[in-house]
């Protein structure tokens, strides 16, 4: 439950993944929660159902969210980030590193309506708290999905917020950037959708040495929305 209300809402044949089961298994724990009255669930767009958390079941989890309908513009979007965490739970080094998903949602409720002051959220934060499995214990990644590509001006200026800002967000803005001090994201890491990647990739290339620590990939399987089904012709 608490994936569910850190990611807004997840369909489930996602929520199937995250539990390593069928989606009639997924299925049938939504309607328990419903039941519960923790959660709420429906056809929003094309593909599977979306399950969302009622204010009871935020309040059960200690979540201090607003409950809500995920918004329809942002389906596609929320798709392709909660493809993205689950894609890097996956891999060995995630375990092996203690590493950690700070949501966009967590980041903005912890901050409230100043986020606008304090540069870009990125789609979720990547935490390596320590230990030495991994080289790069300790650090922070800002993780960014691209569905579709953003100007080049726009991308510019969200990588190098991104990269340069010292404070974490919620801080005073005199910490935003502090000269000298470390900065918060060592590394932005760029999971993009084909039309997305080629400005992106300028972006990185204009940023000069600071693009070294911008990586690109493409968005994991499953990170696009089903398309809807065709409609039928005329006499068939």
């Amino acid at each position: 439950m608490i994936f569910v209300a850190e990611m807004y809402g997840v369909q489930t044949d996602q929520l199937a993944g995250l539990l390593g089961a069928t989606e009639r298994r997924a299925s049938a724990l939504v309607r328990r929660w419903q039941a519960a009255g923790w959660a709420q669930a429906a056809v929003l767009g094309p593909g599977p159902r979306w399950v969302w958390l009622t204010r009871d079941g935020l309040i059960r989890c200690g979540l201090p969210y607003t409950s809500g309908v995920p918004g329809l513009s942002r389906l596609a979007h929320l798709r392709a980030v909660t493809a993205v965490r689950l894609a890097l739970a996956a891999v060995p080094q995630f375990a092996a590193g203690a590493g950690h998903w700070r949501s966009e949602r967590s980041v903005r409720a912890s901050i409230g309506g100043a986020a606008g002051l304090r540069g870009h959220v990125p789609d979720g934060q990547l935490l390596w708290p320590g230990g030495t499995l991994v080289a790069w214990a300790g650090e922070c990644w800002a993780i960014e999905a691209e569905l579709t590509p953003k100007t080049l001006a726009r991308t510019v200026s969200i990588m190098r917020d991104l990269l340069t800002r010292t404070g974490d967000y919620g801080c005073r803005p005199a910490e935003v950037l502090v000269p000298g001090a470390d900065a918060l994201h060592s590394r932005a890491i760029y999971l993009c959708a084909p039309p997305a990647r080629p400005v992106v990739a300028r972006a990185r290339d204009s940023l000069g040495g600071l693009g070294g620590q911008v990586e690109i990939r493409l968005l994991p399987d499953g990170a696009l929305t089903p398309p809807a089904p065709a409609a039928p012709r005329a006499g068939t």
